[in-house]
């Protein structure tokens, strides 16, 4: 193995390699992976080219859909083309900066999307428990302002760890077990303390998508309670049916992310293998079904998507 050229305490690359213990299955891994990348691809693209372009779906609900799909599209596409280089050994090295810029841009789109979940569970809480004020409370304007805090908050909390990682001595240590660059990752290379690394990422993992989680959980108590004295049994399956896309997506979204997040830091006894794996999973997989969960449960999404492709059907036969 080649010598890493050091500037200063920086090793000039890191080298990427794949899942340890899994070498012989990483073609397979893969193709799995390629196809669920291609899916999110075109899913998260027709989703997006369908409400853009149907005036009817430009409302609140739809356009924080859109900010959702955006996100699945540079989550997935910041770690799946690297991944795939060195899971088909094409290219293993990434340079000390390129890891950094891979680092910052994965959370800081995964506390984007966390935020947007945010956003959508308010806006399901004043659809169905204050309708009559709907329009006037989530106004283009608000949803902007929205869109600006998640990007704002979002820079905040990961620009530190770019200064975290850097003050830190790696001592040509360079080789790293993963397919893309993580935070504590990175820093596990380092010849020294990494305390401050590890408590700033519980701190900031907590504060932001932690106390997203809260807030949804809240957003949806008060849901909860206000369909409970509705006066009419039908009124309560239906505007469930609204809110039980989002609660996919939720579950999907946070559960492997926040277990892939402390296991990381704190779970020493769980297989580095399935930690790696699960980490090309949650960036992955998510972004590939949350288009097909709102497609298939939201009527007007799936009514207009199919008009489309009906438009493409005639359009190519001409």
């Amino acid at each position: 193995m080649s010598t890493p050229n050091v500037s200063g305490s920086h090793p000039a690359f890191f080298i990427l390699v794949g899942i340890p213990g899994m070498e012989k299955s990483h073609t397979w891994i893969s193709i799995l992976v390629c196809m669920m990348y291609s899916a999110a691809l075109l899913g998260n693209s027709v989703l997006l080219l369908t409400i853009v372009k149907e005036r009817s779906l430009h409302e609140p609900m739809y356009i924080f859909l859109c900010m959702l799909a955006v996100c699945d599209l540079l989550l997935s596409t910041a770690t799946v083309p690297k991944t795939l280089s060195v899971l088909w050994s094409l290219s293993t090295q990434i340079s000390f900066s390129g890891c950094l810029a891979q680092m910052f841009s994965i959370y800081f789109v995964f506390l984007a999307e966390s935020a947007v979940l945010l956003a959508m569970a308010f806006d399901r809480y004043i659809a169905i428990c204050d309708p009559l004020r709907y329009k006037t409370i989530l106004t283009r304007s608000v949803v902007g302002k929205v869109g600006v805090v998640t990007l704002i908050r979002s820079f905040c909390i990961m620009f530190p760890p770019i200064f975290l990682l850097k003050r830190l001595p790696y001592c040509g240590h360079n080789v790293m077990p993963h397919t893309y660059c993580e935070h504590i990752g990175v820093a596990r290379l380092a010849c020294a303390d990494i305390s401050v690394n590890i408590w700033y990422g519980v701190a900031a993992g907590f504060l932001s998508a932690g106390l997203d989680t809260i807030l949804i959980i809240v957003s949806y108590a008060l849901i909860f309670r206000c369909l409970w004295g509705l006066p009419s049994p039908r009124a309560s399956p239906k505007a469930l049916h609204t809110c039980g896309s989002h609660l996919c997506v939720i579950a999907m979204f946070y559960t492997p992310a926040f277990f892939s997040f402390l296991a990381q830091r704190f779970g020493q006894r769980v297989p580095q293998h399935v930690l790696i794996s699960l980490a090309n999973l949650y960036v992955v997989v998510p972004p590939m079904l949350n288009p097909i969960i709102y497609g298939v449960r939201t009527r007007q999404i799936w009514e207009h998507v199919a008009h489309l492709l009906r438009l493409g059907g005639l359009g190519s036969r001409a």
